[in-house]
């Protein structure tokens, strides 16, 4: 399987990082820990697509950041034994730009385009007919002499990813064969991708060290991961490379992250509500605001694992914390001004 990426716009640390974070990622089902029942759909989907000889249904992926769309994308194209070319929606500037991507496919390949919501309309109008008839419609000309020429398509699977499946036009998802959702992995299967990871980075990391990593990690692997390469780094500055609890616990209170994987960010934004709003509901553009990040920030990153962990409350007047999160971050409720507003 070849992988070509069409777009890299990160400076040389990122594109490093990057490189780093593509070893780590496992290449088939079998060293994919976690998200059991995607896997079993997917595994269906793509024994009978073999079977039949046909490429497998176009894919859309979606959930938090960090849960591994792109990772299982890369999968899916091994276990097929495709080529994959990786893009996202914000590097499809123009109709003209998709066009040149799906000329330019084979049978049975892949393209694989992160961050589908952001695509312009004009480019998804494009490829509503190429997803479902292999067909590209482009304009020739301009004015009273333009003319549509229709060009056939070689048979191809688009796995779309994204963190807001409801941003995408109704006709765009209707067009996706499967849809599926990642889901938060549990400690146990953390600790698992930790320790697979610790052995392809050449880290020795004891059972207990891992344990506490994967409970700091908010139920996703490329924090994991982040956080493991952190530790790494002080145990090899600070010790003799070896990660034990001693290390791991000395790193995490260096980056301030607590026992439940809050991080500086997190305990902003339940500081904020229960300081400013006496606990809530306060509305999330309110919330950015005063914390200086944008909507999408919370909404996407901040958001989903506040709540996953029973912190942080949506209703329908506004973010509201919970009893939770004030005995974790050692508040008292004020019950006073809570009677006075029923």
């Amino acid at each position: 399987m070849a992988i070509e990426r069409i777009v890299n716009t990160g400076n040389d640390d990122d594109v490093q990082e990057q490189e780093l974070e593509i070893t780590l990622r496992p290449k088939d089902f079998d060293n994919y820990i976690g998200q059991e029942r995607l896997k079993q759909n997917l595994k269906l989907a793509i024994q009978a697509a073999k079977k039949r000889g046909e490429p497998i249904d176009h894919v859309l992926l979606y959930g938090p950041p960090g849960l591994g769309k792109t990772t299982m994308a890369t999968v899916i194209a091994n276990e097929m034994g495709s080529n994959i070319r990786v893009t996202s929606g914000p590097a499809i500037e123009r109709a003209g730009d998709l066009a040149s991507l799906l000329t330019n496919l084979q049978d049975g390949d892949i393209l694989f385009i992160d961050e589908i919501h952001r695509l312009n309309r004009t480019v998804e109008e494009v490829l509503y007919s190429a997803m479902e008839d292999f067909k590209l419609d482009i304009m020739l000309g301009k004015g009273p002499s333009a003319r549509s020429m229709r060009l056939d398509l070689p048979k191809f699977t688009i796995i779309g990813a994204t963190t807001r499946a409801g941003s995408l036009a109704a006709p765009l998802r209707d067009r996706f064969g499967m849809i599926h959702r990642l889901e938060f992995y549990t400690a146990d299967e953390v600790q698992k991708i930790i320790e697979r990871a610790a052995k392809i980075l050449n880290v020795k990391i004891d059972s207990k060290a891992a344990r506490e990593l994967a409970q700091r990690s908010r139920l996703t692997p490329r924090i994991a991961n982040r956080l493991l390469k952190r530790t790494r780094d002080y145990a090899d500055v600070n010790g003799d490379g070896m990660i034990d609890t001693i290390i791991s616990t000395e790193s995490l209170r260096l980056l301030e992250i607590d026992e439940l994987g809050l991080d500086p960010a997190d305990r902003m934004i339940l500081n904020a509500i229960i300081d400013n709003h006496d606990g809530g509901p306060v509305g999330v553009e309110t919330l950015a605001a005063l914390t200086a990040e944008e909507r999408g920030t919370i909404e996407d990153f901040f958001e989903p694992y506040l709540m996953q962990i029973g912190l942080l409350e949506r209703t329908p007047r506004g973010r509201k914390v919970t009893n939770k999160a004030y005995k974790h971050l050692g508040k008292k409720k004020d019950t006073k001004q809570q009677t006075e507003l029923l």
